[in-house]
This record gives structure tokens, sequence and C-alpha cells, in this order.
């Protein structure tokens, strides 16, 4: 069995998946509302000042839409996927350049540029690790379970259940 296929890591892919949806949904309907979503193995949270029926609706809304084949929302272009794959480019071509002979200050500018380089193409990439790697529309068999909604200080925080259906 593939590591991205074990029980933990498929439903955590999936979850990934509905979560893009969703804040992607939200996000479409208020588009100066700021949300964000952190995923978990039987779930997800939504964090943002939005209504517990607007989370369930666009939870439901994102999971018959990916379900019927629209895989595009799964992909969400202020992932944290898109930063670490920026982190570890712009830190493994900086640790590239500074290795070596050579007077660390002279390195400098290359290592900036490096690092600007690896930036710019981290963007790209960090779409297509999530697309094959970090989320999985394979979404047949997930049902919503439950929404509910906590207040912690004036930040408002969902948690979407998640059930095999």
């Amino acid at each position: 069995m593939k590591i991205l296929e074990t029980p933990v890591i498929a439903a955590i892919r999936r979850n990934h998946a509905l979560e893009h949806a969703t804040v992607h949904l939200l996000s479409r309907r208020g588009p100066y509302s700021q949300v964000m979503g952190r995923t978990t193995t039987d779930g997800f949270y939504i964090y943002g000042p939005v209504e517990t029926k607007e989370v369930a609706a666009a939870a439901s809304e994102a999971l018959a839409r990916l379900q019927a084949g629209e895989h595009e929302l799964a992909i969400h272009p202020r992932c944290g996927t898109n930063l670490a794959v920026a982190g570890l480019l712009a830190g493994l071509s900086s640790f590239l350049v500074w290795g070596g002979k050579g007077r660390r200050l002279t390195k400098l500018p290359r290592l900036l540029l490096a690092a600007t380089i690896a930036v710019i193409a981290a963007q790209p990439l960090g779409l297509l690790v999530q697309e094959r790697i970090t989320t999985s529309t394979d979404l047949e068999e997930v049902a919503i379970k439950s929404v509910t909604r906590q207040k912690v200080g004036r930040i408002a925080i969902h948690k979407v259940e998640l059930s095999p259906s």
C-alpha cells in the first residue's frame, strides 16, 4: 500500500480538498470575508466571521460540487502547502548558494536571487503538490456529520465533522 493510500492520510487528503472547496465558496459569497481552514483526520475547522448556517451550506455545496467533478475547487492559492513548498525551495536554494568557498558577503546577492527564483517557481509547484499529494477528490463515500460553532475570544471557529456515508 502506498503511503498516500493509508487510511489516515487518505482521510486527511479528502478532508483537505473539502476544506479548500468550502473556503472557496465562503470567499465567493463574501469576497471581503477573511476565513481560513485547517484540516484534521475527522473533518476540518473554519476560522472567521461567518455564521454556522453559511459554513454548513458552503460545506454541503462544496461536497456536492466536488462529487460532481468540479475538482478545481480542491486547490486553493492560499494553502499552507504553497508556503511549505516556497520555504523548502527558498531554503534549499539558499543553502546551495551559501555553501562552498568565498566570502559570505559576496554571496548575498546570489543568495537573494536564488531564493527569489525559488519562491517564484514555488507558486505553480505548490498548486501541483496540492493536486497530486495533499488533496484528494475521492469523496464519493464522505458525508457531513455535523457543523458546530465555538467562540474563542472574538474568533468564531466552526468544526465540520465528516464521516463515511
